[in-house]
């Protein structure tokens, strides 16, 4: 437990001085490489649910301080361990005392005894204070006052569903490979290693608890791949068949891409930015048993990499604020800031008119984002038509809302589809 408070810590401290989680987890992995996977686990679990859960924590400990805290790792120290008295198993005593050694070890003279203080009077009165937390919408939400605002104003009815969702743990999801077999077979492969899961529509399956890869019979064999069922449902939009030219215009890390390659033999070219990122697309794509053209690229400038072939289909899974998968990247919410989203709407406003020309006549282009703001979804939608007289928005399958926007929900994250047909 040392080491999960002193590594989660040092994680929040980052982000909340700016850093993305990812970077500030991989960061820590870096300088002790000696750390053992059940204690990446551990740090991993308590530095996402810390984020998820901020702001009822600093609520909570606002209370409890006397005057602004402006040390930021002995704050994150505070933050990580009154998370954990609240939300883990561990014995209390054991966080407090675990805590006050990491504090000790910060440099901060008074450490040791504010940490032990604040503790203990959170024990103490945590039901009361707990209460007075979430008397405020930063306590009892978690997100910031413009994303809480924004949320209220953009979905009236909702937005307290949608936020309560974004604190949540996400669902490990299962996308069956139906060439291999079927979601019926699957979870009673799943049944013989303990493994309870369910189906709700006979192509995907849901975990009831997540696992490692490496426990999913025949993972490594293509039957199966992790994947969001919102996401899901980008392949099944582009209504498939064998022979098409297809393009996924930002692939990394190329779940779309072998969906796209399990529904159709179609000829996939397969483009992203990064080159390691790429790498990733390459080793979704073996692990399936499958081929695709992969080259590094931008696609907001064809120029560069296109050949002069048109598509019959385009999947532009296009960059954006990352909104509707709060829940899996929780670092999110205190990252974003409200200017983003006007940026973000540039650059998928300028790569939509550079992929547009790609697509043949008669064929379609697949807008995608993972957010749940307009500016990126339905207004961005409706600002590629007016731009492009021969951009037809065509209506989506039954399983996607009519608007594109699906928000989330126990089942899946939050993503926006629009589907363009070019008319000529």
């Amino acid at each position: 437990m040392l080491a999960t408070q002193k590594f989660a810590s040092r994680v929040v401290a980052s982000v909340l001085a700016g850093q993305n989680l990812n970077e500030a987890l991989n960061k820590v992995w870096r300088e002790d490489p000696s750390l053992l996977p059940r204690q990446k686990g551990a740090i991993q679990d308590v530095s996402y649910g810390t984020l998820r859960q901020l702001g009822l924590i600093e609520s909570i400990l606002k209370q409890l301080l006397q005057k602004p805290l402006h040390e930021p790792e002995l704050k994150a120290l505070l933050l990580v361990a009154i998370y954990q008295l609240q939300f883990s198993r561990s014995a209390p005593h054991a966080i407090v005392d675990h805590a006050v050694t990491v504090a000790m070890q910060t440099g901060a003279g008074h450490g040791k005894g504010l940490v032990n203080g604040v503790l203990r009077n959170f024990l103490r009165q945590k039901d009361d204070l707990f209460k007075m937390a979430q008397n405020s919408e930063y306590g009892q939400y978690s997100h910031p006052a413009w994303w809480i605002s924004a949320m209220r104003k953009t979905y009236p009815k909702q937005w307290r569903n949608i936020l309560l969702a974004n604190n949540q743990h996400p669902p490990m999801t299962l996308r069956v490979n139906l060439n291999k077999t079927t979601s019926d077979a699957y979870i009673a492969l799943l049944a013989l290693d303990e493994i309870v899961a369910s189906s709700s529509d006979g192509l995907s399956i849901q975990l009831q608890n997540p696992v490692g890869v490496d426990r999913l019979p025949h993972f490594f064999d293509g039957w199966v791949s992790v994947q969001d069922l919102g996401a899901q449902y980008a392949a099944r939009i582009l209504d498939l068949a064998d022979g098409q030219r297809v393009l996924d215009s930002c692939a990394a890390p190329g779940g779309k891409s072998g969906h796209i390659l399990e529904l159709a033999k179609v000829n996939l070219t397969a483009i992203d930015n990064d080159a390691a990122r790429l790498r990733r697309v390459q080793e979704n794509v073996d692990r399936l048993g499958q081929t695709a053209t992969l080259q590094l690229g931008d696609a907001s400038q064809p120029d560069t990499w296109w050949d002069g072939q048109l598509f019959d289909r385009i999947l532009a899974d296009v960059p954006c604020s990352a909104t509707g998968v709060v829940r899996r990247h929780p670092d999110i919410k205190w990252l974003r800031r409200p200017e983003d989203f006007a940026n973000f709407a540039r650059q998928q406003a300028q790569m939509l008119d550079a992929l547009w020309p790609l697509v043949a006549p008669g064929g379609k282009l697949l807008y995608a984002t993972c957010s749940v703001f307009a500016a990126e979804n339905t207004e961005a939608a409706s600002a590629f038509s007016a731009r492009h007289a021969n951009a037809k928005q065509l209506p989506l399958p039954d399983f996607i809302p009519a608007d594109g926007q699906l928000l989330p929900t126990p089942e899946h994250d939050g993503f926006f589809y629009a589907l363009f047909e070019k008319t000529a």
